[in-house]
């Protein structure tokens, strides 16, 4: 396949724990990419023309939005916010996006019984400084953790940067303590390293974004970026959403409008609709169809069953779109 300049660049990790998850996740939002094999670095969406797809290493994907060789990215919040440039021209399109969820936690040896907080944790960085020594924090993400550091009145530290297994760091005697992206604590554990609270620098779930400059320079590209963002958002709002469809008797379409309306829970997003089933049946009857919010979803079947409802029917949604805004989330 061969990239083509008019065609919008997306970057997402090529390896590592996103990689599956980001296929998996646009898949699920209706955006599933077509790559030939697994040496193959480039791919499209079939859904979407006009659109290729970059395989990159996570750490690699802010940069190469804000030099312009790709026009969104996925990945990590946490790394976005390590590797970015401040003056850049990247921005955050949507966080949160439900997966690659983790947390960049401190790693305080187990043998230090007396540190269980951040607060101890600046105590012992003074000790070391009465010492004549720092505190040695071995991390991936050393923007982060000093500013972390910082704003928690910890001032005497190094940095050690590593971009191997960081759990052995204390074992093996070249740094005190580490930083690093963990889910759910299990590898530090075992290797005899505990969290403290307060000690975690930043959550961080998969983001999108995307060079500020995309939608004023490229309308071709705004569109289909357009679309992108939409679908994705449409599948993420789905999620919140039901439809329910209930069979209710009455003598008229207007009468069941007119019962229904007089419940806050069925009034949906724009209202319900009301049809008439044909049964065969002499009595009237009318499907009423309404989209609600998770949080009303049971209220909205006991509504409808206090009026009579039969056949109550609920399904998850896969889209709700709801407006289009790219081109103010990235100006």
């Amino acid at each position: 396949m061969v990239l083509s300049n008019e065609n919008l660049r997306v970057a997402i990790p090529s390896d590592g724990a996103m990689y599956e998850p980001t296929l998996l996740f646009l898949d699920a939002c209706g955006l599933r990419v077509n790559r030939a094999n697994s040496r193959r670095y480039v791919a499209d969406i079939p859904f979407l023309p006009g659109l290729d797809v970059l395989f990159q290493r996570s750490a690699d994907i802010t940069s190469k939005v804000e030099d312009g060789t790709a026009d969104l990215g996925l990945l990590g919040h946490d790394r976005y916010l390590e590797m970015r440039n401040e003056d850049g021209p990247s921005k955050v399109v949507m966080n949160d996006l439900g997966f690659g969820g983790c947390s960049l936690a401190l790693g305080i040896p187990d043998s230090w019984i007396d540190v269980s907080s951040i607060a101890d944790l600046a105590d012992i960085a003074v000790e070391f400084k009465n010492n004549g020594n720092s505190l040695r924090i071995a991390t991936k993400s050393p923007r982060l953790v000093e500013r972390f550091l910082l704003s928690n009145g910890i001032s005497n530290f190094s940095i050690v940067e590593s971009s191997g297994t960081l759990e052995v760091a204390p074992a093996m005697g070249f740094a005190d303590i580490i930083a690093d992206i963990t889910s759910s604590g299990t590898t530090m554990r075992e290797n005899h390293l505990k969290t403290i609270a307060g000690g975690t620098v930043i959550e961080s779930e998969a983001c999108l974004i995307a060079n500020g400059k995309l939608a004023v320079e490229n309308s071709i590209k705004g569109r289909v970026a357009e679309t992108f963002v939409r679908i994705i958002r449409a599948h993420l709002d789905a999620k919140e959403f039901f439809s329910i469809t209930a069979n209710i008797q009455g003598v008229s379409r207007d009468a069941v409008a007119s019962l229904v309306s007089e419940y806050e829970s069925l009034r949906g997003l724009e209202g319900p609709t009301i049809s008439t089933v044909f049964s065969g049946s002499s009595d009237n009857c009318f499907a009423v169809t309404v989209v609600v919010g998770r949080s009303l979803l049971m209220q909205a079947i006991s509504d409808l069953e206090s009026i009579g409802a039969q056949s109550v029917t609920v399904s998850q949604l896969n889209y709700v779109f709801q407006g289009s805004e790219l081109s103010q989330r990235i100006s």
